[in-house]
C-alpha cells in the first residue's frame, strides 16, 4: 500500500523563489533582507507561535 505524500511548494516558497530570481537577474534592485523577506516573515510568526503555545500551556498548568 503506497502512502500520499504531499509534495506542494507553498506560496511563500514560490514568492520568495520569484524574488530570488530577480534580484540574480538584475531585474530589481532590492537588499537581501527585502528579497528573504516573504521567508523571514513567515518564520517569526512560526517563533511567534511556538511562544504563544508554551505560555498558554504554562498557564494552564499552574491552575
Amino acid at each position: 500500500m503506497e502512502t500520499a505524500t504531499n509534495k506542494s511548494v507553498g506560496f511563500i516558497s514560490l514568492l520568495t523563489l520569484l524574488f530570488i530570481t530577480l534580484k540574480l537577474t538584475k531585474h530589481i534592485d532590492w537588499s537581501w533582507w527585502l528579497v528573504l523577506s516573504p521567508m523571514l516573515i513567515l518564520f517569526g510568526l512560526g517563533i511567534i507561535i511556538v511562544l504563544a503555545v508554551i505560555f498558554i500551556s504554562k498557564s494552564k498548568n499552574r491552575r
